[in-house]
């Protein structure tokens, strides 16, 4: 099985991201979300370990993509607690860029600003995922992840960087952090371009966390998702007129404040105006995918 691979492989309707690759150092992630879908799909997702032979692997695979664009990562995070001590995602970036790999990284950790001076060799873009500016409540959400301040510090550093950045509003769960106005503000002054948003969707795992973390808020949306709402492949989503009323409401903000606003795996592609993934960010790119 190869390292690099074709983003949503599956050819989901649902997606609306540009063509591109991914690629992920670790399987698993330690920042232990409550809501995180992954954990559904991948055995022991808790248990961040890195992949067999990665280096190695990833040497010998990069050469055949030169110049095309590199997601890290869309299963995982590549900056894990651990990756701290290993390093291991520096070195993938290393190695990328030698290769003259165009580069997205998705993450929730500050991080990635260890490795702005890797980042600044090609084109790059980083989209960081900050569901809430409230740290006490992220803390119950993301529980193991650095904090929403510690992120908003990394972005505008990156940004200071000329490394430009997006950021994932996201999943938008109501009762919890459905009323973003003052994060929206505070990214467009720290010259974020780019949001991207989605709502919360249900599998049994995730909900089975997000009801014993929250169960007041649980019974609020019992009834929005079991009764009124809609099955979408494996995930329980909010009735598709409450989704549109969500994101519509989002991209309103976005705009009022001069972003561009996708919505990510929700069937309402007419609500956004750029791509979902912010990759239009990659303005030099030429080598795509």
């Amino acid at each position: 099985m190869s390292l690099i691979s074709s983003f949503d492989p599956w050819q989901s309707g649902l997606c609306t991201c540009l063509k591109k690759l991914t690629v992920n150092p670790y399987t698993g992630c330690d920042h232990k979300c409550v809501y995180c879908y992954a954990s559904s799909y991948i055995v022991g997702f808790n248990e961040c370990k890195p992949k067999t032979d990665l280096l190695k692997r990833l040497r010998q695979e990069a050469p055949k993509f030169a110049g095309k664009v590199i997601s890290l990562s869309n299963s995982s995070d590549p900056y894990p607690k651990t990756e701290q001590y290993t390093g291991l995602t520096r070195q993938c970036l290393e190695i990328l860029v030698k290769n003259k790999c165009c580069i997205q990284i998705i993450t929730k950790s500050n991080l990635v600003v260890r490795d702005d001076d890797i980042l600044k060799q090609v084109p790059s873009t980083v989209a960081f995922t900050i569901t809430t500016d409230n740290d006490q409540l992220a803390k119950i959400l993301e529980p193991n992840a650095p904090s929403p301040s510690q992120r908003l510090s990394a972005a505008k550093d990156l940004i200071n960087q000329d490394i430009p950045v997006s950021v994932r509003i996201d999943p938008i769960i109501p009762f919890v952090n459905d009323q973003p106005q003052k994060l929206v503000k505070t990214l467009a002054d720290i010259g974020v371009k780019h949001i991207t948003s989605s709502t919360y969707k249900v599998k049994p795992d995730n909900w089975k966390r997000l009801s014993k973390m929250l169960p007041n808020v649980a019974e609020k949306l019992e009834p929005l998702y079991f009764k009124e709402g809609e099955r979408v492949g494996g995930n329980i989503l909010l009735h598709r007129d409450l989704r549109f009323k969500i994101l519509k409401s989002m991209r309103d903000l976005v705009d009022a404040e001069g972003l561009k606003f996708g919505c990510c795996r929700e069937g309402l592609e007419r609500l956004n105006t750029a791509k979902c993934d912010g990759l239009w960010l990659l303005s030099n790119v030429s080598g795509g995918v």
